[in-house]
């Protein structure tokens, strides 16, 4: 049977879309356990010393700290999880789902800042604890895009995209579901967990394509 002349031209339109894509590499940043924070509870836990940065990011104006806590949970805890600066709206734990297991909390899946429904957790530095009751979450996987590269790679913020990792390795996956961020505050790059990463063989600085 043949196919309706609109459904012919849908796929035709999608195939193109994908291909042309496609055609742009993606660079792989994998997201390891890391916790975001206010100020006012940055002087809780640690005092009142300013972080110290330990190296920069690919997403510009953030950067990885040389100060670490202990996120605690019901079953157990996770230490040295590293700050990643600079100050937030709102304190919040971003781990992998093998992770939170560790911890025996349940926790969401995420974007990076929507914190409804959020676990609770406790958050311990050398100069106290602090008891989140929504701060943890499973981040969702996501690319960042620059207005620049969405536009020239066809692009919409909040799309949900398909992302290809590890083409002709062992493990090549396509990871369904994966949120565009967009704002020129960012620069190109797929965000996964560690789990994730594992799952295709990934490292940090690998090529990504959208299909």
């Amino acid at each position: 049977m043949a196919f309706a002349p609109d459904l012919a031209s849908q796929v035709a339109g999608e195939l193109a879309l994908a291909l042309h894509r496609a055609a742009f590499p993606v660079p792989v940043g994998v997201s390891v356990r890391h916790f975001h924070i206010t100020e006012a509870d940055w002087g809780t836990i640690f005092g009142s010393a300013e972080p110290m940065k330990k190296r920069g990011l690919l997403q510009p104006g953030f950067w990885a700290a040389e100060e670490t806590v202990t996120v605690s949970g019901p079953k157990g805890k996770l230490e040295r999880v590293r700050l990643v600066a600079p100050w937030r709206p709102k304190t919040q734990v971003e781990v992998s789902r093998s992770d939170a297991q560790v911890l025996g909390i349940d926790a969401p899946v995420r974007g990076s800042g929507k914190l409804s429904g959020a676990a609770p957790v406790t958050i311990t530095g050398p100069a106290g604890s602090i008891e989140v009751p929504d701060a943890l979450i499973v981040a969702q996987r996501h690319v960042h895009f620059s207005p620049a590269d969405a536009e020239r790679m066809k692009v919409r913020d909040g799309e949900m995209l398909r992302v290809r990792c590890g083409t002709g390795g062992p493990r090549e996956t396509v990871f369904e579901g994966c949120l565009a961020r967009v704002s020129d505050k960012f620069a190109l790059e797929f965000h996964v967990d560690t789990d994730e990463a594992n799952a295709a063989w990934l490292k940090n600085g690998d090529l990504s394509q959208l299909v």
